[in-house]
């Protein structure tokens, strides 16, 4: 036999190193890496968060969004069993005190590499600027306050219209399609009700309307008796209410019982069945609720259900999409918070909702607000508002 040279044994040497190398890479946090169903390579204990209310008035709201983040992740785990993705839920209950203390838990796990919301306008002021300070990417599928994208935040994402493409479209329906000319327009005094409810009353000024009775309610309270003798006496055309679903369906029962007829017309927190429930289907009959929220895609819905044996709520959709943008840069082979934010900046991805391209402040450049008619106690379909 030929003895080998020392060059050879080198090359054999720096090739089984490279092997070994190959078969047991580390990502940049140092956890193991498994091979993805993309064809790349996926560290283990990969989670992405929700954030948003599962418990209090609004959970509704919350656990549609979680429960639409969820669909996307399971599914993601079904198509690729070696690099699954755990979903790490975090209720806020629609608190924005509690939102500092949950978004340094989010931060502080390292394995977290982006964030489904946070849900909720008020929550997601004082969550925001923690994910930014640390680079955890976030993509809410619901908080619409406009204020939001206006911190410099490069992590800030918003799946659907702010408030200032819904405020100004909720007026001209109201104008131009339900006829009103003289509109009370009421809030709860939240970040999300009474903004909403702001630019309405300007957009219904500048549009030749006028606001009678403008005020806000204690949505902590049950009794809006004083709200509601003010809007009887004023005795407007149409009630615009910005808050949420449980005191909107209260406050329009307590408008019909004193007798009060005029249009009822809420936006986007309002969106749920608890509207109905909370206001009895005759006083609810005849509502309109606005929302930048699409409805769901039939696929989406037979999936949906499938999994928790009931339909998709308000932001379900937009959570699903939410979601799943994050996947594809986990797809991509980003596994970082900071590659993963880059790459969702920049994306142009096809959704069930909407295509999603984000513009250099996070928003959505795909802009539709929707109306849901209320009618034999049930929310029906929207329809865009023009």
């Amino acid at each position: 036999m030929r003895q080998r040279s020392p060059m050879w044994r080198l090359l054999a040497v720096v090739l089984g190193l490279t092997l070994v190398a190959a078969a047991c890479g580390s990502d940049d946090n140092g956890n193991n890496e498994t091979s993805g169903g993309s064809g790349g390579k996926c560290p283990s204990g990969m989670k992405i968060g929700f954030f948003g209310a599962l418990t209090g008035d609004a959970a509704n709201l919350g656990i549609n969004i979680a429960n639409g983040a969820e669909l996307a992740i399971d599914q993601w785990n079904d198509d690729n069993p070696d690099c699954k993705i755990e979903l790490q839920k975090f209720d806020s209950q629609g608190d924005p005190t509690q939102a500092p203390g949950l978004a340094q838990k989010a931060v502080e796990d390292k394995d977290i590499v982006a964030i489904v919301g946070p849900a909720f306008s008020g929550e997601s002021a004082q969550a925001n600027p923690l994910f930014a300070e640390a680079g955890l990417p976030i993509v809410t599928a619901s908080a619409t306050n406009p204020d939001l994208a206006k911190q410099g935040e490069k992590t800030f994402h918003r799946a659907l219209a702010n408030d200032a493409a819904q405020g100004p479209a909720v007026a001209k329906y109201i104008l131009d399609q339900l006829n009103g000319k003289k509109v009370a327009v009421i809030d709860d005094a939240s970040e999300y009700g009474k903004g909403l409810a702001d630019i309405v009353r300007q957009e219904i000024k500048s549009g030749g309307g006028s606001v009678s009775t403008s005020e806000s309610i204690d949505p902590k309270a049950d009794d809006y008796s004083a709200t509601v003798n003010k809007i009887a006496a004023d005795k407007p055309d149409t009630v615009f209410y910005g808050g949420y679903y449980r005191e909107a369906g209260l406050l329009v029962k307590q408008l019909r019982d004193a007798g009060v007829d005029a249009q009822f017309v809420s936006g986007d927190g309002s969106l749920d069945p608890g509207f109905v429930k909370n206001a009895g289907a005759s006083a609810a009959d005849g509502a309109v609720i606005t929302c930048p929220c699409a409805p769901s895609p039939s696929d989406f819905t037979t999936s949906y259900k499938d999994k928790f044996d009931k339909d998709p709520g308000t932001y379900s959709p937009e959570a699903y999409d939410s979601a799943n943008i994050i996947l594809q840069a986990i797809k991509a082979g980003k596994y970082t918070r900071e590659d993963i934010n880059t790459y969702v900046s920049a994306i142009d991805y096809k959704g069930i909702t909407k295509e999603f391209k984000f513009d250099e402040t996070g928003e959505v450049e795909a802009i539709t607000i929707y109306a849901y008619p209320v009618a034999d106690g049930k929310i029906g379909v929207g329809k865009p508002t023009e």
